[in-house]
Protein backbone atom coordinates (compact mmCIF):
# COMPACT_ATOMS: atom_id res chain seq x y z
CA UNK A 1 0.00 0.00 0.00
CA UNK A 2 1.22 3.66 -0.70
CA UNK A 3 2.25 5.54 2.03
CA UNK A 4 -0.37 7.87 3.72
CA UNK A 5 0.68 11.90 3.02
CA UNK A 6 1.10 11.83 6.80
CA UNK A 7 3.52 9.20 6.87
CA UNK A 8 5.21 10.19 4.03
CA UNK A 9 5.77 13.72 4.94
CA UNK A 10 7.63 11.71 8.46
CA UNK A 11 9.82 9.68 6.27
CA UNK A 12 11.20 12.54 3.90
CA UNK A 13 11.16 14.36 7.58
CA UNK A 14 13.79 11.81 9.29
CA UNK A 15 15.84 11.25 5.86
CA UNK A 16 16.21 14.83 5.91
CA UNK A 17 17.72 15.47 9.67
CA UNK A 18 19.47 11.90 9.48
CA UNK A 19 21.47 13.81 6.09
CA UNK A 20 21.85 16.62 7.93
CA UNK A 21 23.49 14.59 10.95
CA UNK A 22 26.07 12.67 8.21
CA UNK A 23 26.78 16.00 6.13
CA UNK A 24 26.25 18.69 8.14
CA UNK A 25 24.95 21.71 7.08
CA UNK A 26 23.38 21.67 3.92
CA UNK A 27 21.38 24.12 1.44
CA UNK A 28 17.65 23.22 0.91
CA UNK A 29 19.23 22.93 -2.79
CA UNK A 30 21.31 20.45 -1.52
CA UNK A 31 18.65 18.27 0.50
CA UNK A 32 17.06 18.29 -3.27
CA UNK A 33 19.63 16.57 -5.11
CA UNK A 34 20.43 14.11 -2.02
CA UNK A 35 16.89 13.34 -1.25
CA UNK A 36 15.24 13.25 -4.71
CA UNK A 37 12.83 14.47 -3.52
CA UNK A 38 10.63 17.86 -5.56
CA UNK A 39 11.81 21.76 -4.73
CA UNK A 40 7.93 22.27 -2.89
CA UNK A 41 8.26 18.86 -0.88
CA UNK A 42 11.81 19.85 0.12
CA UNK A 43 10.86 23.87 1.07
CA UNK A 44 7.97 22.16 3.32
CA UNK A 45 9.88 19.47 5.03
CA UNK A 46 12.30 22.45 5.84
CA UNK A 47 9.54 24.62 7.13
CA UNK A 48 8.34 21.76 9.62
CA UNK A 49 11.60 21.12 10.90
CA UNK A 50 12.08 24.11 11.54
CA UNK A 51 8.88 24.80 13.52
CA UNK A 52 9.37 21.91 15.37
CA UNK A 53 13.08 23.27 16.70
CA UNK A 54 14.76 20.59 14.86
CA UNK A 55 17.07 22.16 12.33
CA UNK A 56 17.89 26.04 11.82
CA UNK A 57 20.10 28.22 10.01
CA UNK A 58 23.54 28.06 10.83
CA UNK A 59 24.69 30.44 8.00
CA UNK A 60 24.57 31.00 3.78
CA UNK A 61 26.41 28.81 1.07
CA UNK A 62 28.57 30.39 -1.19
CA UNK A 63 26.62 30.40 -3.76
CA UNK A 64 26.56 33.56 -6.23
CA UNK A 65 22.44 33.63 -5.97
CA UNK A 66 21.77 34.87 -2.61
CA UNK A 67 17.96 33.71 -1.23
CA UNK A 68 16.18 30.69 0.29
CA UNK A 69 17.90 28.02 -1.38
CA UNK A 70 21.53 29.72 0.14
CA UNK A 71 20.76 29.18 3.53
CA UNK A 72 22.39 26.82 5.14
CA UNK A 73 20.01 24.48 7.18
CA UNK A 74 21.81 22.61 10.12
CA UNK A 75 20.39 20.22 13.19
CA UNK A 76 19.88 22.72 16.58
CA UNK A 77 22.47 20.93 18.44
CA UNK A 78 21.31 21.35 21.78
CA UNK A 79 18.01 20.29 21.14
CA UNK A 80 19.38 18.12 23.23
CA UNK A 81 22.30 16.84 25.74
CA UNK A 82 23.53 13.70 26.00
CA UNK A 83 26.16 12.00 28.52
CA UNK A 84 28.09 8.95 28.27
CA UNK A 85 29.25 6.70 31.56
CA UNK A 86 32.78 4.51 31.73
CA UNK A 87 32.35 2.56 34.95
CA UNK A 88 35.34 0.45 35.98
CA UNK A 89 35.81 -0.91 39.78
CA UNK A 90 38.32 1.92 40.57
CA UNK A 91 36.46 5.01 39.32
CA UNK A 92 33.86 6.76 36.81
CA UNK A 93 34.78 8.75 33.71
CA UNK A 94 31.82 10.76 31.64
CA UNK A 95 31.73 12.85 28.97
CA UNK A 96 28.58 15.40 28.39
CA UNK A 97 27.82 16.25 24.24
CA UNK A 98 25.31 18.04 22.28
CA UNK A 99 23.25 16.05 19.92
CA UNK A 100 25.63 16.33 17.43
CA UNK A 101 28.20 14.82 19.59
CA UNK A 102 30.26 17.92 20.29
CA UNK A 103 32.16 17.24 23.74
CA UNK A 104 31.12 19.83 25.93
CA UNK A 105 32.85 18.79 29.41
CA UNK A 106 34.70 15.74 30.20
CA UNK A 107 35.54 14.62 34.17
CA UNK A 108 36.58 11.78 36.45
CA UNK A 109 36.51 10.33 39.54
CA UNK A 110 38.37 7.33 41.45
CA UNK A 111 36.47 5.47 43.55
CA UNK A 112 38.75 3.22 46.33
CA UNK A 113 37.85 -0.30 47.08
CA UNK A 114 36.83 0.48 50.44
CA UNK A 115 34.68 2.99 49.31
CA UNK A 116 30.87 2.03 50.79
CA UNK A 117 27.87 1.70 48.63
CA UNK A 118 26.59 4.64 49.25
CA UNK A 119 29.33 7.13 49.13
CA UNK A 120 30.29 5.36 45.72
CA UNK A 121 27.10 5.62 44.21
CA UNK A 122 27.07 9.55 45.49
CA UNK A 123 30.05 10.46 43.90
CA UNK A 124 29.48 8.95 40.35
CA UNK A 125 25.87 10.83 40.65
CA UNK A 126 27.41 13.93 41.34
CA UNK A 127 30.20 13.79 39.00
CA UNK A 128 27.47 13.52 36.32
CA UNK A 129 25.62 16.31 37.74
CA UNK A 130 28.55 18.78 37.53
CA UNK A 131 29.46 17.41 33.89
CA UNK A 132 26.25 18.68 32.85
CA UNK A 133 26.07 21.22 34.92
CA UNK A 134 29.64 22.41 33.53
CA UNK A 135 28.10 21.34 30.03
CA UNK A 136 25.61 24.34 30.13
CA UNK A 137 22.85 21.55 29.96
CA UNK A 138 19.54 21.63 31.82
CA UNK A 139 18.64 18.17 31.64
CA UNK A 140 20.22 15.28 29.93
CA UNK A 141 17.98 13.94 27.57
CA UNK A 142 20.22 10.20 27.17
CA UNK A 143 22.78 8.67 29.26
CA UNK A 144 24.69 5.77 27.79
CA UNK A 145 26.62 3.92 30.28
CA UNK A 146 29.35 1.29 29.74
CA UNK A 147 30.44 -0.91 32.77
CA UNK A 148 31.63 -4.62 33.27
CA UNK A 149 29.30 -7.24 33.70
CA UNK A 150 26.64 -8.96 32.40
CA UNK A 151 23.81 -7.01 31.05
CA UNK A 152 19.96 -8.73 30.25
CA UNK A 153 19.15 -9.00 27.41
CA UNK A 154 15.44 -9.22 28.59
CA UNK A 155 15.42 -5.98 30.75
CA UNK A 156 18.44 -4.41 29.94
CA UNK A 157 19.68 -3.93 33.69
CA UNK A 158 23.17 -4.96 34.95
CA UNK A 159 22.87 -7.99 35.98
CA UNK A 160 24.20 -9.23 39.80
CA UNK A 161 28.00 -10.19 38.96
CA UNK A 162 30.41 -11.73 41.59
CA UNK A 163 33.93 -9.79 41.75
CA UNK A 164 32.17 -6.35 40.82
CA UNK A 165 31.09 -4.33 43.57
CA UNK A 166 27.48 -3.62 44.63
CA UNK A 167 27.89 0.16 43.46
CA UNK A 168 28.08 -1.07 40.50
CA UNK A 169 24.23 -2.21 39.91
CA UNK A 170 22.88 0.59 42.48
CA UNK A 171 24.40 3.27 40.02
CA UNK A 172 22.14 2.54 37.03
CA UNK A 173 19.32 2.93 39.45
CA UNK A 174 20.45 6.27 40.97
CA UNK A 175 20.66 7.95 37.88
CA UNK A 176 17.38 6.67 36.75
CA UNK A 177 16.18 8.51 40.13
CA UNK A 178 18.39 11.55 40.30
CA UNK A 179 18.15 12.86 36.29
CA UNK A 180 14.90 13.16 34.68
CA UNK A 181 16.85 11.05 31.32
CA UNK A 182 16.61 7.55 29.59
CA UNK A 183 19.50 5.61 31.18
CA UNK A 184 20.94 3.22 28.64
CA UNK A 185 23.58 0.62 30.19
CA UNK A 186 25.78 -1.71 27.98
CA UNK A 187 28.70 -4.10 28.40
CA UNK A 188 31.72 -2.43 28.20
CA UNK A 189 33.40 -4.00 25.71
CA UNK A 190 30.36 -4.38 23.68
CA UNK A 191 30.83 -0.81 23.49
CA UNK A 192 34.11 -0.67 22.69
CA UNK A 193 33.30 -2.90 19.72
CA UNK A 194 30.63 -0.73 18.17
CA UNK A 195 33.29 2.32 18.43
CA UNK A 196 36.28 0.15 16.49
CA UNK A 197 33.84 -0.36 14.21
CA UNK A 198 32.77 3.32 13.59
CA UNK A 199 35.42 4.82 14.55
CA UNK A 200 38.64 2.99 15.18
CA UNK A 201 40.42 -0.32 13.75
CA UNK A 202 37.25 -2.21 12.66
CA UNK A 203 35.76 0.46 10.38
CA UNK A 204 35.80 -1.50 7.17
CA UNK A 205 34.79 -4.74 8.58
CA UNK A 206 31.11 -6.03 9.62
CA UNK A 207 32.37 -9.38 11.08
CA UNK A 208 34.79 -9.20 13.71
CA UNK A 209 35.67 -10.04 17.31
CA UNK A 210 37.34 -7.21 19.50
CA UNK A 211 39.54 -9.32 22.48
CA UNK A 212 39.44 -6.55 25.59
CA UNK A 213 42.53 -6.38 27.05
CA UNK A 214 42.60 -3.52 30.22
CA UNK A 215 42.81 -4.27 33.89
CA UNK A 216 40.72 -7.51 32.87
CA UNK A 217 39.73 -9.36 29.41
CA UNK A 218 37.01 -9.69 27.51
CA UNK A 219 35.33 -10.33 23.81
CA UNK A 220 33.07 -8.78 21.90
CA UNK A 221 31.67 -10.18 18.67
CA UNK A 222 30.07 -8.34 16.03
CA UNK A 223 28.66 -10.83 12.82
CA UNK A 224 26.95 -9.58 9.32
CA UNK A 225 27.31 -5.89 11.15
CA UNK A 226 25.10 -6.55 14.62
CA UNK A 227 26.34 -7.15 18.07
CA UNK A 228 25.45 -10.18 19.24
CA UNK A 229 25.06 -10.78 22.96
CA UNK A 230 24.04 -14.37 23.67
CA UNK A 231 20.94 -15.62 25.30
CA UNK A 232 21.66 -14.54 28.56
CA UNK A 233 24.29 -11.59 27.68
CA UNK A 234 27.38 -13.66 28.20
CA UNK A 235 28.83 -13.63 25.23
CA UNK A 236 32.41 -12.81 25.25
CA UNK A 237 33.10 -13.44 28.52
CA UNK A 238 36.72 -14.72 27.74
CA UNK A 239 38.28 -14.36 30.48
CA UNK A 240 36.24 -17.61 31.87
CA UNK A 241 37.64 -19.89 29.01
CA UNK A 242 39.65 -22.83 30.19
CA UNK A 243 43.04 -22.52 28.94
CA UNK A 244 46.30 -24.20 29.73
CA UNK A 245 49.17 -23.34 31.42
CA UNK A 246 47.10 -22.33 34.40
CA UNK A 247 47.31 -23.89 37.99
CA UNK A 248 43.39 -24.72 38.17
CA UNK A 249 40.13 -24.37 36.22
CA UNK A 250 37.76 -21.56 36.46
CA UNK A 251 34.58 -21.87 37.91
CA UNK A 252 31.34 -20.58 37.61
CA UNK A 253 32.09 -17.48 40.40
CA UNK A 254 35.67 -16.87 39.82
CA UNK A 255 37.61 -17.05 36.40
CA UNK A 256 41.05 -17.68 38.09
CA UNK A 257 42.63 -20.20 36.25
CA UNK A 258 40.47 -18.96 32.85
CA UNK A 259 42.08 -16.67 30.45
CA UNK A 260 42.03 -13.90 32.66
CA UNK A 261 44.47 -15.62 34.65
CA UNK A 262 47.28 -15.53 31.44
CA UNK A 263 45.95 -12.08 29.75
CA UNK A 264 44.67 -9.88 32.79
CA UNK A 265 46.87 -6.88 33.88
CA UNK A 266 48.47 -8.75 36.96
CA UNK A 267 49.21 -11.74 34.55
CA UNK A 268 50.76 -9.18 32.18
CA UNK A 269 52.96 -7.22 34.93
CA UNK A 270 54.05 -11.12 36.67
CA UNK A 271 55.14 -11.88 33.07
CA UNK A 272 57.05 -8.40 32.37
CA UNK A 273 58.45 -8.96 35.54
CA UNK A 274 60.23 -12.72 35.45
CA UNK A 275 61.55 -11.21 31.45
CA UNK A 276 63.20 -8.51 33.78
CA UNK A 277 61.33 -5.53 32.73
CA UNK A 278 60.76 -2.95 35.36
CA UNK A 279 57.96 -1.40 36.27
CA UNK A 280 56.72 2.18 35.03
CA UNK A 281 54.49 4.80 36.32
CA UNK A 282 51.05 4.11 33.98
CA UNK A 283 49.04 6.90 33.63
CA UNK A 284 45.84 8.11 35.99
CA UNK A 285 43.34 4.53 35.63
CA UNK A 286 46.04 2.95 33.18
CA UNK A 287 46.33 -0.88 33.65
CA UNK A 288 49.85 -1.36 34.48
CA UNK A 289 50.27 -4.11 31.71
CA UNK A 290 49.33 -1.82 29.44
CA UNK A 291 52.57 0.88 30.33
CA UNK A 292 54.89 -2.47 30.69
CA UNK A 293 53.83 -3.36 26.58
CA UNK A 294 54.27 0.08 25.80
CA UNK A 295 58.06 0.22 27.41
CA UNK A 296 58.63 -3.13 25.95
CA UNK A 297 57.92 -1.77 22.41
CA UNK A 298 59.48 1.42 22.58
CA UNK A 299 62.47 -0.81 23.75
CA UNK A 300 62.53 -2.51 20.36
CA UNK A 301 61.41 0.41 18.32
CA UNK A 302 64.10 2.50 19.91
CA UNK A 303 67.30 2.96 17.32
CA UNK A 304 69.64 3.03 20.27
CA UNK A 305 68.08 0.52 22.24
CA UNK A 306 69.96 1.31 26.36
CA UNK A 307 71.01 -2.13 26.57
CA UNK A 308 70.99 -5.58 24.40
CA UNK A 309 69.85 -7.26 27.15
CA UNK A 310 67.22 -4.84 27.74
CA UNK A 311 66.09 -5.39 24.18
CA UNK A 312 66.32 -9.26 24.31
CA UNK A 313 63.84 -8.59 27.83
CA UNK A 314 61.38 -6.79 25.58
CA UNK A 315 61.18 -9.35 22.92
CA UNK A 316 61.18 -12.30 24.82
CA UNK A 317 58.64 -10.99 27.29
CA UNK A 318 56.31 -9.63 23.83
CA UNK A 319 56.70 -12.88 22.38
CA UNK A 320 55.67 -14.81 25.63
CA UNK A 321 52.45 -12.24 25.91
CA UNK A 322 51.92 -12.65 22.32
CA UNK A 323 52.09 -17.00 22.77
CA UNK A 324 49.13 -16.13 25.81
CA UNK A 325 46.85 -13.87 23.56
CA UNK A 326 46.96 -16.34 20.62
CA UNK A 327 45.41 -19.43 22.73
CA UNK A 328 42.68 -17.31 23.60
CA UNK A 329 42.39 -16.49 20.01
CA UNK A 330 42.54 -19.11 18.54
CA UNK A 331 39.42 -20.54 20.61
CA UNK A 332 37.02 -17.68 19.26
CA UNK A 333 38.71 -17.99 15.46
CA UNK A 334 37.70 -21.79 15.66
CA UNK A 335 34.51 -21.24 16.80
CA UNK A 336 33.32 -18.18 15.22
CA UNK A 337 35.42 -17.49 11.78
CA UNK A 338 35.45 -13.93 12.40
CA UNK A 339 38.33 -12.86 9.89
CA UNK A 340 39.46 -10.30 12.06
CA UNK A 341 40.06 -10.04 15.57
CA UNK A 342 41.12 -6.51 17.18
CA UNK A 343 43.32 -5.90 19.97
CA UNK A 344 41.20 -3.68 22.37
CA UNK A 345 41.52 -2.03 25.52
CA UNK A 346 44.63 -0.19 26.70
CA UNK A 347 46.66 -3.16 26.50
CA UNK A 348 45.84 -4.10 22.85
CA UNK A 349 46.93 -0.08 21.84
CA UNK A 350 50.10 -0.47 23.47
CA UNK A 351 50.67 -3.00 21.96
CA UNK A 352 50.32 -1.74 18.88
CA UNK A 353 51.22 -3.53 15.21
CA UNK A 354 54.54 -5.11 16.88
CA UNK A 355 51.76 -7.06 19.22
CA UNK A 356 49.23 -7.71 16.75
CA UNK A 357 51.24 -9.18 14.33
CA UNK A 358 53.05 -11.22 16.60
CA UNK A 359 49.51 -13.02 17.31
CA UNK A 360 48.88 -12.90 13.95
CA UNK A 361 51.98 -14.87 13.18
CA UNK A 362 50.53 -17.50 15.95
CA UNK A 363 47.29 -17.64 14.95
CA UNK A 364 48.71 -18.22 11.48
CA UNK A 365 50.18 -21.69 12.78
CA UNK A 366 47.54 -22.66 14.91
CA UNK A 367 44.37 -22.13 12.82
CA UNK A 368 43.60 -23.11 9.45
CA UNK A 369 40.75 -20.24 8.94
CA UNK A 370 42.47 -17.17 7.81
CA UNK A 371 42.36 -14.31 10.41
CA UNK A 372 43.79 -10.78 10.16
CA UNK A 373 44.67 -9.38 13.54
CA UNK A 374 44.78 -5.53 13.92
CA UNK A 375 45.86 -3.14 16.91
CA UNK A 376 42.66 -1.05 18.92
CA UNK A 377 43.31 2.75 17.74
CA UNK A 378 40.74 3.82 20.95
CA UNK A 379 42.37 1.85 23.72
CA UNK A 380 40.51 2.47 26.69
CA UNK A 381 38.42 5.34 25.32
CA UNK A 382 36.82 3.06 23.37
CA UNK A 383 34.09 2.77 26.04
CA UNK A 384 33.16 6.26 26.57
CA UNK A 385 33.14 6.89 22.74
CA UNK A 386 31.18 3.35 22.28
CA UNK A 387 28.80 4.66 25.26
CA UNK A 388 28.03 8.19 23.68
CA UNK A 389 27.25 6.58 20.07
CA UNK A 390 24.88 4.66 21.90
CA UNK A 391 23.17 7.82 23.67
CA UNK A 392 23.03 9.75 20.60
CA UNK A 393 21.61 7.43 18.61
CA UNK A 394 19.19 6.42 21.07
CA UNK A 395 18.56 10.27 21.14
CA UNK A 396 18.03 10.71 17.59
CA UNK A 397 15.70 7.89 17.45
CA UNK A 398 13.59 9.28 19.70
CA UNK A 399 14.09 12.97 18.81
CA UNK A 400 13.97 12.41 14.66
CA UNK A 401 10.73 9.89 14.56
CA UNK A 402 7.95 9.92 13.11
CA UNK A 403 4.97 12.05 15.31
CA UNK A 404 1.74 12.06 14.57
CA UNK A 405 0.14 14.70 12.50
Amino acid sequence: MPASPSTARAINDRVALRLLQQEGPLTAGQLKQLTGLSRPTVADLVERLTAAGLIEVVGESGEQRRGPNARLYGIVADRAHLAALDVRTEGVSVVVCDLLGRELARASVPIADDTGTGPAVEQAVTLVERAAKEAGAERLHTVGVGAPGLIDPATGELRDSSGLPEWHRRLVAALQERLPARVIVENETNLAALAEQRDGAARDRDTFVLLWLGHGTGAAVVLDGRLRRGASGGTGEIGFLPVPGTSTLPSATDCEGGFHSLAGSAAIAELAAGHGLVATVASPGEPEAAALVRQAVATLSSPSSPSPSASSGADRFLSALADRLAIGAASVVAVLDPGCVVLGGEVGQAGGEVLATRVGERLTRMSPLPVEVRASTLGGGAVLRGALLTARESAQDDLFAPRSR
